[in-house]
Formats: structure tokens, sequence, C-alpha cells
């Protein structure tokens, strides 16, 4: 089946006076897909989102949305996209249920006490419907966000840096329940964040982005096995596994750890035949540890 297009940017530039925040920024998100938005501070992805969600006008390029161009389209376009962009705001000495009926009515949607109660469910805020938001922990806040943007059902969610300030269970919940705003509720997410490893568990397609320009775009899995990767080897022999990698694979670069344990980076499609050779040299091949990252592969396409 083909894939339909929920965003589609062309050449997307944005200039604030004499700086140019964004150059030439292209990508494209399927419906259905959890797209990472990736690139170091500064690389234009805020601007780049506040752009996609009509806050503030590109100076050059295209944005369609559901097949339909922003410019022309807005209201009818931003009626199907719900986003939390920095850190969701509320009225701290009131509920969770009146700050989201607050909201609904001030943004003039028709949102039952019935359906307020599901989206605090879904939320994992169910039994806090009535506690004060002042007393929520920061993770909280941030699932009572999610929950803000789901009062309308929009069909794209945008997350900018969901995860900031969390720790560690804060982030697993925030992870669950972007994958289930896709497998439960059949939600398009863009997800904005510097957590790297994150963008690596959850996303299928993602976009890199530096100096205010798209870099690399495509399936998160294709593009980290079609690169080189590093193996960590725990080896009892290291003069002869030097050996084995200067005369036998001489393309592969290596970082020696200690004296049992070396770094290689090497083709993905040789670390069988690199096993192998070194067993039959004599080596003792103690642990063979694949260590390729997101992080690894997102510096080296930043630094290239």
């Amino acid at each position: 089946m083909e894939n339909t297009e929920i965003i589609k940017v062309q050449h997307l530039a944005k200039n604030f006076g004499s700086f140019q925040a964004v150059k030439d920024v292209s990508f494209t998100v399927n419906k259905g897909d959890v797209f990472g938005f990736l690139g170091p501070n500064g690389a234009g992805k805020s601007t780049t989102i506040r752009c996609m969600l009509s806050l503030i006008k590109p100076d050059n390029g295209q944005i369609q949305l559901f097949e339909k161009d922003l410019k022309n389209h807005r209201n009818e376009i931003l009626s199907k996209v719900g986003s939390i962009i920095e850190k969701p705001d509320f009225y701290r000495y009131l509920s969770a249920e009146k700050n989201l009926a607050i909201f609904a009515r001030i943004s003039g949607k028709d949102v039952s006490k019935r359906e307020i109660a599901e989206m605090l469910d879904f939320v994992g805020l169910n039994g806090r419907n009535r506690d004060k938001v002042g007393g929520f922990s920061h993770g909280m806040k941030q699932r009572l966000g999610i929950a803000q943007t789901l009062l309308h059902q929009p069909d794209l969610i945008v997350l900018d840096e969901p995860t900031t300030g969390l720790d560690p269970q804060g982030i697993v919940e925030i992870r669950n329940l972007i994958l289930r705003l896709k497998s439960e509720q059949n939600k398009t997410v863009i997800l904005s964040s510097h957590q790297l490893s994150e963008i690596e568990l959850i996303s299928n397609r993602m976009v890199i982005i530096n100096k205010g320009q798209s870099i690399i775009e495509g399936d998160v899995k294709e593009l980290l096995n079609a690169q080189e990767m590093v193996v960590q080897l725990e080896v009892n022999d290291m003069e002869k596994t030097l050996n084995v990698l200067n005369v036998r694979f001489g393309s592969a670069s290596f970082k020696q750890i200690n004296e049992r344990i070396i770094e290689v980076n090497i083709e993905k499609q040789l670390v069988p035949s690199l096993n192998q050779t070194l067993v039959q040299e004599g080596v003792e091949v103690h642990a063979m540890e694949p260590k390729r990252k997101l992080e690894d592969f997102f510096m080296k396409i930043i630094q290239s």
C-alpha cells in the first residue's frame, strides 16, 4: 500500500534579520509515522516546527499538511493538529480535569466530562483527576499536556523535547505513551528530542538537520544498518588480534581500550568474517558486542 503523506516540507527557509535560522529544509512524514526530528542546538529544529504550526511565517519554501497548502488552508489543517511546544502551562491551583475543561472551553471545543476522564485515563492520570496541578511532578504535567493536545482528536501530534528534565521513570512513561498514541489511537507523531536513544527506540523514520539544512532522511533501522558499525571485542590475545586487523582487515579502524578489549569500526557485512578469522588464528573471542547507536550515527553525520 502506498504511504499517505501527512506532512511535506520543501526547501523551507526562514531569516531573523541577517541571521538565517533555516536555509533549506525538506522532509516528508507519512501517516502512522513516529518521526524523529533531530539536530544539535541551533540547527533550526524549533524554527521549522514553528513554521509548520503557522506560529511564524517562512520566507521561502512550501509546507503541506494533509495534502493541502498550509498558507491557504491554515484553520482547516490546524484543527487536525495537536502540539506541545516548550513546557505546557496550567492553572496550578485547579485540578487536572478543570484545567482540561477550561482549555476546551477557551478553544471552542465541545468536550464532555466523560471524554476528559477518558483522556486522563489514557495518559495514566486516572485517580488524579481532581488533584491540583501544582502538586504534579514534571512528568505528570507533561502527560497532562499530551491529554490536552488530544481533546479535539487530532490526527497529528507534534512534541518538542517532551522528555527534557524528566527522570528515568518519567522518560519511560512518555516513551510508552508515544508508542500508545500510534498503536491505540492511530496518531502520527513528530518527536523533536535531544534524547537520541529515545528516538532510536520509538521512531520508525527520522530527519537530521544541521546549520539550517536537512542532511539525511529515512527509515531509522535502514539508516543505521547501512552504515559502518562499532563492535567491541573482548579477546585473550591482543597482539594476535591487532595483527589480524592490520593484515586481513585493513579498511577497518580500531581503538584499543585495554589489554583485553578493543573497539573496531567495520562494515557490518564483515563482522562474521572478522570473528571467524580471529578464531582461526587462535584468538579466543570472549565477547563481541555491537556498539552502533544512533548517537554514533548522529555525530558522524553532523561532523561530516
